[in-house]
């Protein structure tokens, strides 16, 4: 009867025990997912462009140089800033890029793209797939544009992928169209990104 006894009293203490520590462990899930940070890893992210012209298509390559972002996930604020390489440009053909570095994107003159977000439409799920929007303000040729770029998201514990397709009409941004009497080029080009990196909570 005593051990009965015992055995009573180190359950009611033990529960109210382990219910904090539940507690602690769901808040402090709660907490990180407030917000998390994505850093970027240019080894698995590509950016690849596709331009069609009356005879054939081009495809090339950026390279990213450098990007880190911040997701709230109570505000869908997203903060950071996605920096290509803009000289990185290649698409093959040594004359062909030497005319779009030296003519359409002014490669010295405007050596970075960036993509500065501000905002997701949607949401990102913790764990697994999403389909979001997101908006922000994309650089190019000196020039700010407002745009807004539809993402795959995969999220795990402690990584993440996206994918990203957009058009950019660089003619309309003040870009000069490469196009020639004998060749001519859409006024558009399709970007694909597929981005890939790190995540950390607080």
């Amino acid at each position: 009867m005593k051990e009965e006894i015992q055995g009573f009293r180190r359950g009611r203490v033990r529960r109210p025990f382990l219910a904090a520590i539940a507690f602690l462990a769901v808040a402090s899930v709660a907490g990180a997912a407030q917000d998390v940070a994505f850093q970027l890893d240019p080894q698995h992210t590509v950016i690849s462009f596709t331009l069609g012209d009356v005879l054939h298509t081009v495809r090339g390559t950026f390279k990213l140089k450098r990007g880190a972002l911040h997701l709230d996930f109570a505000s869908k604020k997203l903060t950071g800033e996605i920096v290509v390489d803009t000289k990185s440009g290649d698409s093959g053909s040594g004359m062909r890029d030497r005319k779009m570095h030296r003519e359409v994107l002014e490669s010295d003159r405007y050596p970075e793209i960036t993509f500065r977000p501000d905002r997701v439409d949607g949401t990102v799920l913790l764990q697994g797939k999403s389909s979001v929007q997101v908006h922000g303000i994309f650089n190019i040729h000196g020039s700010d544009h407002e745009l807004t770029v539809p993402a795959e998201i995969e999220m795990s514990s402690d990584y993440w992928t996206a994918t990203l397709h957009f058009a950019v009409p660089y003619a309309n941004w003040g870009m000069k169209n490469p196009s020639t009497l004998f060749l001519r080029v859409n006024e558009s080009v399709d970007i694909d990104m597929t981005a890939a990196g790190a995540n950390s909570w607080p």
